[in-house]
Formats: structure tokens, sequence, C-alpha cells
């Protein structure tokens, strides 16, 4: 593209990681004009005074948390579009206030995100990684059987967060003939599920949890020492939501003294470290935060990136708008 053409183009501000634009950075450069931090010398508030006047949207993972202080060295700002489907590294009350619309990945990442979850559910329960390092370790011939795993069918399995991912994974466990109990923010009047409106009610009434909520003020460490003990030496947890979600410490330690039964995790407090202890356990199956991430969903997610984009500069609605509560 000309230079010229280029300069005419929508200003987009462009907060993400390489790799990530790098997916996107073909089709997205077509229609508007990337404004990329890292390609400057500048501190950043220094680049971002820069670009001030110039840059009304702001493309963001949530690697890159937009905090009140950078909201404010852009004042013409008026949208910031979000890789994720979490909004735990957006000032969202700071953009109220300033009438910034946000908008993030919607359903785009539900259903493989879902699928993940029960995938790593199943390979807790039947012990697929552990028994494939089993056999690969030599030790069939040598120990002979490996122990038995559990069945998933008709199972209690109680869903924390029954939003886009939640709801998916409810169809998935509902087609194993597992019941299903869930807690959120508020009661789902569309929703015949049991609900719990306390996390601890809904352990103790499950053999099952999957987390699958929002990071927030109110939900970190939503999975405390009484929700575990509240889950039992038979439950087990999965988590694909955000590391924080669960009291990590905690967690360890109720699996290194087995006092829940296992665990499938997609996310941890800080990442990318993850605690050694659980590094010898077989009745926890790891994975390095990619639960939600296909070939597809990146497709789907690039899609709905420039269409947002494109909406905004031409003063339509935002397919996959952040709400009020």
């Amino acid at each position: 593209m000309a230079e010229e053409e280029s300069q005419n183009l929508p200003v987009v501000l462009v907060l993400l990681p390489v790799r990530i634009l790098l997916m996107f950075e073909e089709q997205i450069s077509k229609k508007f004009r990337l404004v990329k931090s890292w390609e400057s010398s500048m501190p950043t508030p220094l680049f971002l005074s820069t670009h001030a006047q110039s840059v009304r949207a702001l493309l963001c993972s949530g690697r890159h948390p937009i905090t009140s202080e950078i909201l404010g060295l852009l004042p013409s700002l008026q949208l910031i579009a979000s890789t994720s489907a979490g909004l735990n590294h957006l000032d969202l009350s700071e953009c109220r206030q300033r009438g910034i619309a946000v908008a993030n990945a919607g359903t785009v990442f539900s259903e493989d995100g879902a699928d993940f979850a029960i995938g790593l559910l199943i390979d807790v329960l039947r012990r697929i990684s552990a028994s494939d390092r089993f056999v690969r370790g030599g030790l069939w011939p040598l120990k002979g059987d490996y122990p038995l795993g559990s069945k998933l069918g008709g199972k209690r399995v109680g869903i924390v967060g029954l939003g886009n991912i939640g709801s998916e994974v409810a169809k998935r466990v509902e087609a194993f003939g597992c019941s299903i109990s869930y807690n959120s923010r508020k009661k789902k009047p569309s929703i015949l599920f049991p609900y719990y409106s306390n996390v601890c009610d809904l352990a103790a009434n499950s053999d099952i949890l999957i987390i699958c909520c929002a990071l927030t003020d109110q939900t970190r460490h939503i999975i405390n020492k009484d929700v575990m003990s509240a889950l039992g030496k038979e439950g087990v947890i999965i988590n694909v939501g955000r590391g924080a979600l669960i009291d990590e410490k905690e967690l360890v330690r109720c699996l290194v003294q087995g006092e829940i039964g296992g665990a499938g995790l997609d996310v941890f407090e800080n990442e990318p470290a993850v605690p050694i202890e659980l590094f010898a356990l077989d009745n926890v199956v790891l994975s390095p935060h990619r639960a939600v991430l296909t070939p597809e969903s990146i497709w789907a997610l690039k899609e709905l990136m420039v269409a947002n984009l494109e909406a905004f500069f031409s003063n339509k609605p935002l397919l996959s708008p952040v709400k009020d509560e």
C-alpha cells in the first residue's frame, strides 16, 4: 500500500504481543493504519502522548493492562477492542467515565474453551496423560496393569460461571449423563439447573467443579480452602478461566496432601510460572494457557476484530460490545 494512501486510513493503536499481531496484521493493515508502540524507541508514556490526538481506537490483549494512567494519555480514545474474552486487564470503571466503548472476543472462544475443559476433565478422571507416561516410560512390562480411572457419566458437575464458555460446558457434560448445578453472579431465570449463590454449597453438592467465570475483585480466590474442603477427597477441579480464581497455594497443598482428588489446569496465578509440586502428581493435568486457542478460533477472532473496528469507524453497532452490568 502506498504511504500516502496509508496515511488516510483510520488510526488504530496496537498494544499486542508481536506474535499475536502477526496473526492479524495482513488483513487489518489493509483497512487501518496501525500504530505499534514496540517500533518506537520512545518510552511508552511519551509514545502514547505523541499519538494522543489521532488515536480513537485501541487494539489490545489480556497481556497488556489498560490502566487509568494509560487512558489519561489518550484523550481522543473512543474504542478499546480486546482480543480476549476476559476483561480483568481493563479499567472498566474508567472506560465508563470517559465514555469509551469496549468490545471483546465475545463468543469466539466459547466452544473451543468448553471442549478443552472437557478434555482436561476426561484426562484427569481416566488418567490418560499419566498412563501415556507410564507406557512411554517402559513401566507397563515392569509394573503390570495401570490403576483404573473413573468414568465421567453420572457425575455431579458444578459450573462456576455460566456465561458463554460455561453454557457450552453444560451442553457437553449433560451429553455424558451428568447432573449440573451452577454458581454465577445472579440466578439465570431461563436456566433450569439448580443454582447456588454460595460456591461452598455448590462444591458440597458436586463431584467436579469447572471454573469458567471472569476474574474480578469479587472472584479472586473464589476457590479457596473452604471450597476445596467442601468438594472433598474425591473431588476434581478444572480451571479454564484465570489462574487467580483459585488460591493456588491452597490448591497445591490440598493436592499434595490428598485432600482433593485431582485437577486439570490451563491457567495459573503467575504465568508462565507453575508450582513445581504439581509436576510429580499423576492426578493433575497441566496446560500452558491454550484452552481457547485453535486455528479456527484465531481466524474467527481476526474476523471479529476487523468487523468491530469497521463498525466503529462507520458509526455502526459493535458486534461484541461489553455492556454495563
